[in-house]
């Protein structure tokens, strides 16, 4: 704390009032108003002697102080007015002085600190105390101590002031940052669970939109230009993400890392050795193209990782395991597999296309590199490209098959037995490598999101049972559910069949059932479809998804809001009749060139 009034030591004398500061630089304060007070015959000449010695010395203006009066301007007020006018300007001039460079500005704003960090406790100075703490670039320790101790002042203290102090202060700075990554996580489950969007989706904004969040510009605006503070911020995303395995977390890393960016904090850019990697992917996904001239740049890096640098692999992993990044490297692998088929290419001599696998294989391990702190990228399955892959194109191909047979006069379309083959179960190497593989899963995933988009009612059928055993439950995770469930819903119709019904909701659906996700995003769904539903089908759900006393207090709220629904006979919400918001995994994406 600031020095305190000394304390008078005689046995008659009156222990001193808290101090205010203004007795340590010279200003007669409260103390010495008490004692003048208490030590003279007369009281009220004392009171105008101080006035007299301690008011605006301009001698002309005592002359105008009776005319104040006259029209009922209090002393109080007319001092205060100046005071504020006074101190605004002198907050203004310590702007001016900050502004400028060199040793002359350090020496000023050190001078006028040390004269001035006593009134600190008077809060109508307070403001000029402050002005200097946050244009000195290098703040005495014992100054921060001050701060940190008093809650009071800590608060008032500008951003760029608490900086100096979070330094030190880990959990500090924990304590600040913690609200804010809470309220974050809190935002994108909010887009996801919404039962009453169907418009805004979860993959719908640009990354330059979502950077823009208020929680990502306020950890840049926290962080400022200090590497240690944004070191901090990425240990805490580290290990949340791994205590949680929350993937919002790697998007935080990835948006934040942009924001600092956008903002040419070049002191933590140049550092930072996923930047480069991670502008590159950025701009991918902002475009919604990999083209010749990035697909080198993104292979060039992983490639140029050295023996000691391994563990840059961590940080590149969560890149790229933000669900956006995700989204985008299975989308574009789609677009490329329909492209192959069209050319009647080969898989595995598309460099593009294995370049995109391979970035997804590293995302999809950045739970388990970090936790095991074994930093080393994951190979490929070389069968997934062999195997699995063409596997996947059969269905495509069956798909294309079917919708132009559809299309032809009636005497012209294939025979029956013909039809049946092209509707029949998933291919084997489908089933196998789904369960095996975290690529294989995400890519079935993809295609069941375009099957869906395209209302193909046999294609979505063929592969959506098998996503019940993807590998570690892949298709069970909130982005896929909220997309897929955005897309079902345009399939109403189709909800009248009871084999249709028997995918999605027993093959499908119920395997995932006992995960709170899984049953907030299938009440979802029969928000909108279950005037479709045949009787005993619905019954069946309503009371399957009944919950349980454990279960989170939204899935309550929506069974209960679902069930007055239904009870009421009420008809379902209107769904969008224009589809375009929903983005097609196979349309959206230009076809990136191969790398030669």
């Amino acid at each position: 704390m600031p020095p305190q009034p000394e304390t008078r030591s005689a046995g008659n004398r009156p222990t001193p009032l808290p101090g205010t500061g203004l007795e340590d630089i010279g200003v007669p304060g409260q103390n010495y108003l008490r004692d003048a007070l208490t030590s003279c015959t007369d009281p009220l000449k004392a009171i105008e002697e101080f006035q007299l010695d301690n008011g605006i010395l301009l001698p002309s203006l005592r002359q105008m102080l009776p005319l104040l009066d006259l029209h009922g301007v209090r002393r109080l007020d007319f001092h205060t007015s100046v005071l504020e006018e006074l101190r605004d300007r002198l907050v203004s001039h310590i702007e001016t002085i900050g502004q400028k460079e060199g040793r002359e500005r350090d020496r000023k704003l050190k001078e006028l600190l040390n004269k001035s960090f006593p009134l600190v406790q008077v809060k109508a100075l307070r403001p000029v105390v402050m002005g200097i703490l946050k244009n000195t670039p290098h703040i005495d320790d014992k100054y921060l101590r001050v701060l940190v101790k008093d809650r009071e002042l800590y608060n008032d203290t500008d951003t760029e002031v608490k900086q100096q102090i979070w330094k030190d202060n880990q959990s500090l700075f924990g304590d600040e940052v913690s609200p804010l990554l809470s309220q974050y996580i809190k935002e994108k489950e909010n887009i996801l669970f919404d039962h009453q969007n169907l418009t805004n989706l979860f993959f719908s904004p640009s990354p330059k939109v979502r950077r823009q969040g208020e929680v990502v510009q306020k950890l840049a605006h926290m962080i400022g230009n200090s590497v240690k503070l944004y070191d901090m911020v990425l240990q805490f995303l580290r290990t949340l993400f791994l205590r949680t395995r929350n993937v919002h977390y790697c998007t935080l890393r990835a948006e934040l890392l942009m924001a600092l960016h956008d903002l040419e904090i070049q002191d933590i850019i140049s550092v930072d050795p996923c930047h480069k990697f991670t502008w590159c992917l950025d701009a991918c996904i902002r475009e919604k193209n990999v083209d010749v001239k990035r697909s080198r740049e993104l292979q060039g890096f992983l490639d140029s990782i050295k023996r000691g640098q391994e563990q840059v692999l961590g940080d590149l992993s969560m890149t790229l395991c933000d669900p956006y990044a995700i989204n985008f490297l299975a989308t574009s692998a789609m677009k490329i597999l329909n492209h192959i088929i069209s050319n009647e290419g080969m898989a595995r001599d598309n460099t593009v296309l294995v370049l995109l696998l391979r970035m997804l294989a590293l995302g999809l391990s950045a739970w388990n590199m970090i936790d095991s702190q074994e930093f080393k990228e994951p190979k490929l399955d070389p069968q997934v490209v062999t195997k699995f892959i063409p596997a996947l194109m059969s269905l495509m191909v069956d798909d294309q098959v079917r919708q132009l047979n559809a299309k032809l006069p009636p005497d012209e379309r294939e025979s029956a037995i013909t039809i049946i083959e092209h509707s029949g179960p998933a291919p084997d190497a489908c089933q196998a490598y789904v369960q095996e593989s975290s690529v294989a899963s995400i890519l079935s995933m993809y295609y069941t999101l375009h099957a869906s988009r395209s209302k193909d009612r046999v294609g979505l059928m063929r592969i959506l049972g098998t996503l019940a055993g993807c590998e570690s439950d892949r298709a069970f995770e909130d982005p896929f559910l909220h997309f897929l469930v955005s897309l079902l819903v345009h399939m109403g119709e189709e909800f009248a069949a009871e084999d249709f019904c028997t995918v999605v909701f027993d093959e499908f659906f119920s395997a995932g059932l006992t995960r709170d996700n899984v049953t907030r995003h299938l009440l979802k769904l029969l928000w909108y479809v279950y005037p479709k539903l045949p009787a005993s089908r619905l019954h069946t759900l309503v009371k399957a998804l009944q919950p349980s006393s454990h279960q989170n207090e939204a899935v309550h709220r929506l069974y209960d809001a679902l069930t007055e629904r239904i009870g009421n006979e009420e008809a379902a919400p209107a769904v969008p009749v224009n589809m375009d918001y929903l983005e097609s995994p196979l349309m959206s994406v230009p076809t990136p060139a191969p790398i030669h």
